[in-house]
């Protein structure tokens, strides 16, 4: 009924009734009133301004408010008055988004599909396709709940208004069982150049996807699963494994055991890597083990055969295993000698299969690219024939083959025929061997041909192979006579490719036959050929053998100053002892003491302190311990501190043994300056002197230069610390350790004022 209140408003509406305004005004002004009254003024208003957006909301909500708490089973004829003011208002104002959004949601709520299915339609065909992507979401989400069919319709037409919803699209067709048509949109993906994943991920990634779908639903139909994987695996080599045992696994579900049997031998003789080869053949073992298992499970005598047959197999493909995996490795790389080796070790003592394993890695290295020695595969097959089949015949033209071989080096050649030289000593073929070595190296009278040149193939260098040589020289002095291993020593300094080895045992050789003058020639021609470092040794050997042959004096003299003529310092130490034997044993002493006196001039680095010793040690036995006081005075003013320190603690001893104590006291304090009070040998030492010699005036003496080098010492280690304080990084304090005894008292003195400048 209406009040006192209403009459202003329904009088304003009289003299407009086409006016919204005051329609707005008095549906606010009963926003308190009740619930049959609010919906009686918005009645009229909407009959009256029928396309009025504003008022239909309002009223719409009104209505839907009424009903959000109640249930559709239990009033329903209420939600049907309210979809009977959807259907008008929808009508009125068809262009309006938010009315169709409401509608649809009050239709949610309701078990009529086809309605919600509807309605969405003809939102659909009213709104612009510029405002679908606000009803989209809501029908996503009601798909949730609608029946396989209905959600999959709806997707379907989504995916024509946002095709990047494809794999959304394809996850309910999965979920809800549309197994045949996921296939077909991710095979439609696969062949989409256009396509990019909303999910990041990769074209592998969806063909696995598909293949996963092919393997475990055998209700697809129209697609050749064995050609679509066999492809993949051509595209993918690096899934190959994977891939191949899908396939198989596609076989197996389908109960087609043979053909998945087929599916796993062609993947693990065609796999290119150890991995994809064990994840094919690991499924492999589990297909039969498999079979096995069902057959010993059904306990029927019947099938007895058939179990003795798949174990059978079985066995056989295990023992398959390390020939199947060398297969792998070779088919990465057929130049691998190593593997080719592996491969002949697998047969064992088959003979037959050895040959041909042998044969065949042959014809397939390619020297140029082999990877490893191949000159021992040819000499182990050679070998093969000599020892296993005694045929010696065979062997020989397997290592005449191999001397054919362009090898990628002149020491592999070399190989080669030593082994055949080997081979025919091993069978006591002397003059064989030694022919098998002169064909080996037989080349140009007057050969230019350098030995390190690479564009000359190895058979054209090997006349300039020492390793070819230094066998045929110990082949040929060991079964030959002299005769016969001069012209080839004089063959091997005409190629000039001796080395220092050659030399000395060239010499050595005329030496034990006595052509002694011979023998000194040959060193001669060796150190015309090589200079120090390299000709140290040869000179340390001819300096020798020429002493103990007791040549001349003078002779050997010019040998030991030709020697020294060159000689860096730090290698000269040990011919000049030599030198200075000889003068001894000679009786020409004196001339020995200016050698060893040259040799401490001459010789530099830790060789020097030995070298002043051992001079020391020779005067003192030829003259007496007196006359080495300059000699040690010498190698104190010469020898860094370290070394000094240690020639004055022995020059200390000398003095004392000559009783020359005020001269050793003298030594002790110039020495004090060497050694730091902290190290107590030196200082206990000279305490024990004073003990025994001193008084009390020395000894106190003694603890007064201590005191002083303590000193010296600490100001030392100071300037040290702060140095490497100021240069190290910043933020770091170098460490330095800490007394825990207290330092003795300083003196004012920081140097020794009694030390003694050691002119003796």
């Amino acid at each position: 009924m209406l009040e006192e209140d209403d009459v202003p408003y329904e009088q304003a509406i009289l003299k407009n009734p086409n006016d919204l305004s005051p329609w707005l005004q008095y549906v606010e002004a009963t926003q308190s009133r009740p619930l049959a009254f609010r919906a009686w003024v918005l009645e009229r208003a909407t009959a009256q301004m029928g396309r009025s957006y504003k008022l239909w909301k309002f009223y719409l909500d009104l209505r839907r408010q009424n009903i959000a708490t109640i249930s559709y089973y239990d009033h329903p004829e209420e939600f049907m008055a309210v979809n009977r003011l959807f259907e008008k208002a929808v009508v009125l104002l068809n262009k309006m988004p938010r009315i169709w959004i409401d509608y649809l949601e009050h239709l949610m709520r309701q078990p009529d599909v086809t309605a919600v299915r509807t309605t969405f339609d003809q939102a659909l065909q009213s709104l612009p396709v510029s405002q679908h992507d606000r009803l989209w979401p809501m029908m996503l989400e009601f798909t949730q709940s609608a029946n396989d069919k209905t959600a999959e319709r709806i997707w379907h037409r989504y995916l024509e208004f946002d095709p990047l919803a494809t794999e959304d699209y394809i996850e309910l067709l999965i979920d809800r069982g549309f197994y045949q048509r996921a296939s077909d949109q991710l095979i439609a993906i696969l062949n989409s150049p256009h396509f990019i994943s909303t999910k990041g991920r990769s074209s592998l990634q969806v063909l696995e996807e598909l293949i996963e779908l092919l393997v475990n639903h055998r209700e697809i139909r129209g697609i050749d699963v064995e050609g679509a994987i066999k492809s993949a695996a051509n595209r993918y080599p690096d899934q190959r494994g994977k891939l191949w045992v899908l396939l198989a696994t596609y076989w197996i579900k389908r109960k087609q055991f043979d053909r998945a049997r087929d599916v796993l031998e062609q993947g693990i003789t065609s796999a290119l890597t150890v991995r994809d080869f064990s994840e094919i053949f690991d499924s492999y073992v589990e297909l039969e083990e498999s079979i096995i298992a069902k057959l010993l499970e059904k306990e029927d005598p019947e099938h007895d055969t058939e179990v003795d047959r798949q174990m059978e197999a079985f066995e056989q493909l295990m023992d398959r295993r390390p020939f199947l995996v060398n297969d792998v490795l070779l088919r990465q790389d057929p130049n691998n000698v190593v593997e080719w080796e592996k491969r002949v070790g697998l047969w064992g003592d088959s003979i037959e299969q050895v040959v041909e394993t042998y044969t065949k890695a042959l014809e397939t290295i390619s020297p140029n690219h082999a990877n490893g020695r191949l000159s021992q595969l040819w000499i182990n097959y050679a070998k093969f024939y000599e020892q296993k089949c005694k045929d010696i015949a065979t062997a020989r033209i397997i290592f005449d083959k191999a001397t054919k071989v362009p090898f990628k080096s002149v020491n592999e050649l070399a190989d080669i025929w030593i082994e055949w030289a080997e081979m025919e000593l091993r069978a006591d073929n002397f003059d064989r061997a030694i022919a098998v070595m002169e064909h080996a190296t037989r080349g140009p009278k007057k050969s230019t041909i350098d030995f390190f040149d690479e564009t000359k193939s190895p058979q054209e260098r090997l006349h300039k192979s020492m390793k070819a040589w230094s066998f045929y020289l110990d082949l040929v002095e060991s079964v030959g006579t002299l005769e016969q291993v001069q012209p080839l020593y004089e063959r091997v300094f005409q190629l000039k490719i001796g080395t220092a080895l050659t030399v000395i045992n060239y010499a050595s050789l005329l030496e034990q036959n006595e052509y002694f003058e011979e023998s000194f020639k040959v060193f001669e021609r060796g150190l015309e050929m090589f200079s120090y470092p390299i000709a140290f040794e040869i000179w340390n050997i001819y300096l020798n053998k020429a002493v103990q042959r007791q040549l001349g004096i003078e002779r050997l003299r010019d040998l030991f100053e030709q020697a020294l003529e060159q000689c860096p310092p730090n290698l000269s130490k040990p011919i000049y002892l030599m030198y200075g034997k000889l003068e001894e044993d000679r009786g020409l002493v004196r001339n020995a003491v200016k050698i060893y006196d040259r040799a401490t001039k001459s010789v530099d680095g830790p060789s020097k302190l030995e070298t002043y010793r051992y001079y020391i040690s020779r005067v003192a036995e030829n003259f007496g311990l007196p006359a080495t006081r300059p000699i040690y005075q010498n190698a104190i003013d010469s020898l860094p501190d370290s070394d000094a320190k240690v020639v004055c603690d022995e020059f200390i001893d000398v003095e004392e043994k000559l009783g020359e104590v005020d001269r050793a006291r003298a030594l002790f304090g110039f020495a004090s300056q060497f050694n730091d009070p902290q190290q107590a040998p030196f200082w206990t030492k000279w305490e024990e002197f004073e003990k025994k010699y001193g008084n009390e005036d020395t000894y106190k003496e003694m603890l007064r230069i201590k005191r002083s080098v303590q000193a010296q010492f600490e100001t030392n280690l100071s300037y040290m610390a702060s140095k490497m304080a100021k240069e190290a990084p910043m933020g770091f304090v170098t460490s330095t350790s800490q007394n825990t005894q207290q330092p003795p008292q300083q003196p004012d003195e920081t140097t020794n004022p009694d030390q003694i400048d050691l002119d003796l």
